[in-house]
């Protein structure tokens, strides 16, 4: 048999370069997707394939699964890594942005798992994982576009799920809590971009602090906490329908479950230095 092959996206750091390199851990080959494949040398050097690749393009991601399949015959993985977190409110953020974040987020994913699910039902197996958050189950301030395409897929892999099931494909969601990437600084940078200077300051101000807040970095946990998750997964005979893991996830999301709506609001309004 030949060795299983996995694809991941956004792998040129933080959890999709630890998902890389634990997929290759266990056997797969793997290929590294990014838009930029010079980032991608330090994987290359440990057995990775790179592989350039831009989401919101869609000859990219065709012409990515297409040698992905010729080379080795086969996909039985496929990890959407790829993604960002545009803040703002909802009021100040260009609906170019807006779009732009789902167009990363939602359809890059989704259009990956079309081209991805014809060579899986044709194997009668496989499985598609989707990167979501904590972020999918529960929302901030400013955070509405961002939590949007969270929320969206979500729904969008459990109607997959569905779908996927009789051809032996399965489709698994992973919702990170707090993980030490780069995903914070990004969010603050966007955030205030759209809406430090106006009717929102002061919230964007509290915002961008608590994403840039080094106590809260420092609670976080490594992005190879989400790898194994991942791990887990793809090699378990009946893979979980979801894995929350990482810094607060399963807390926060069992809070959101419980409480209601506006106690909700007024626990996440104090944590990020809001009146409550």
């Amino acid at each position: 048999m030949p060795a299983k092959t996995a694809l991941v996206t956004g792998a040129s750091s933080g959890i999709g370069e630890a998902t890389a390199l634990e997929l290759h851990r266990l056997g797969y080959t793997v290929y590294g997707a990014a838009r930029r494949t010079d980032r991608l040398r330090e994987l290359a050097g440990h057995g990775i394939r790179p592989l350039a690749m831009d989401v919101t393009d869609d000859a990219s991601m065709r012409a990515g699964i297409e040698k992905i399949t010729a080379e080795t015959g086969r996909l039985d993985v496929l990890v959407n890594n790829a993604g960002y977190g545009s803040y703002g409110a909802l009021e100040d953020v260009p609906l170019d942005e807006a779009r732009h974040q789902f167009e990363v987020n939602v359809f890059g994913a989704i259009r990956l798992a079309q081209l991805a699910l014809p060579h899986m039902r044709a194997q009668r197996s496989g499985t598609v994982v989707n990167i979501t958050s904590m972020g999918g189950k529960i929302h901030t301030p400013l955070g509405g576009w961002y939590h949007g395409t969270k929320f969206a897929l979500e729904a969008l892999s459990d109607c997959l799920r569905l779908e996927a099931r009789p051809f032996g494909v399965d489709v698994v969601v992973i919702e990170p809590g707090g993980i030490a990437t780069e995903w914070g600084g990004i969010a603050a940078d966007t955030l205030e971009k759209s809406s430090a200077g106006g009717a929102y300051a002061a919230q964007a101000t509290a915002v961008a602090s608590a994403l840039r807040s080094e106590a809260n970095a420092k609670r976080n946990s490594p992005p190879s906490v989400i790898a194994e998750a991942i791990g887990k997964a793809v090699t378990a005979r009946r893979p979980k329908t979801r894995y929350a893991t990482g810094f607060g996830a399963r807390p926060l999301i069992a809070l959101r479950r419980v409480l209601p709506d506006r106690a909700f609001d007024m626990v996440i309004s104090r944590a990020v230095g809001l009146p409550g």
